[in-house]
């Protein structure tokens, strides 16, 4: 009798090693960007992972980013968004009677080229303009677990604000209503941070990765990670309601990357998938 049950043991830790290998093979490497695959994270050369972590100072970092002592690190840009006549829900099958169907037009405005980062927030922070919170030491890193009224204090910070549904959706869709940032196909595992805890691009992933790791998912004007990484708050709702954008790493559908697709949140919701984004006014010149 003890013999079978230590040869169910070893069995059921056998099959357990295979199908975490088989998960670790099946990750798709395209996901990294030119950061090199470690288990659940894309790490720079000269990297380690820890727990989630890339940990150490990288030997080298991808042309559009800077090298730093603590990892790879996008700049933010200002992308300037002309403005024009949106159309949401009516061009794409898929979000009728998902998304209410409706047309604006949308004011000139700026957005910033990527997420808010952890290093970007602690700057906030040390200014006394944000409240503490927990960062895993990786400045380049898409800041999760951020409530909307800490969004909108950062944003505040850079004498910035919150986009608005419609200005987000125009970011990402563009006057043709794409349904993805890109283009209308291809949610693949190379333009986006997506798919990353049960597949189908990684398996295991707990957090976001960098921001700006997918250049190849930057809509034309070049904002990138409007699909996945981490969902983005938007400005508005009533209350205590509030609602994010873009789906996140943990998202395993291709629809929600849609750029129509929104997910109701409470206003004070945390999560490792939540994140943000800020906008600016843009003054138009005097004739």
């Amino acid at each position: 009798m003890r013999r079978v049950l230590v040869f169910a043991g070893i069995s059921v830790v056998s099959v357990a090693a295979v199908t975490v290998l088989a998960r670790r093979d099946a990750a798709d490497p395209a996901r990294c960007g030119g950061l090199v695959a470690m288990q659940t994270r894309c790490c720079a050369e000269g990297q380690r992972e820890e727990g989630g972590r890339c940990v150490g100072r990288p030997s080298r970092c991808p042309e559009r980013l800077a090298l730093t002592d603590a990892g790879c690190v996008a700049t933010a840009r200002r992308i300037e968004i002309r403005g024009g006549h949106l159309r949401v829900g009516g061009s794409d099958w898929e979000a009728e009677g998902r998304v209410r169907a409706h047309e604006s037009e949308i004011a000139p405005f700026a957005i910033d080229s990527i997420e808010i980062t952890e290093g970007a927030y602690a700057l906030c922070v040390a200014a006394g303009r944000c409240p503490e919170m927990e960062g895993l030491g990786e400045p380049g890193r898409a800041r999760g677990n951020i409530s909307r009224a800490e969004a909108e204090a950062y944003c505040a910070f850079r004498e910035a604000r919150l986009p608005t549904e419609d200005e987000w959706t125009f970011a990402a869709g563009g006057a043709s209503s794409r349904r993805y940032p890109w283009g209308d196909t291809g949610a693949v595992c190379r333009r986006a941070s997506w798919g990353l805890a049960d597949g189908p691009c990684g398996f295991g992933h707990t957090g976001p990765e960098l921001a700006g790791l997918h250049p190849e998912g930057a809509t034309p004007e070049g904002v990138e990670d409007m699909a996945g990484n981490v969902s983005e708050w938007i400005a508005g709702g009533p209350g205590a309601e509030g609602a994010v954008r873009g789906g996140s790493f943990a998202a395993q559908l291709a629809t929600d990357l849609r750029t129509w697709k929104a997910v109701p949140r409470p206003a004070n919701a945390r999560s490792p998938e939540i994140g943000a984004r800020c906008a600016y006014d843009v003054v138009a010149p005097s004739p």
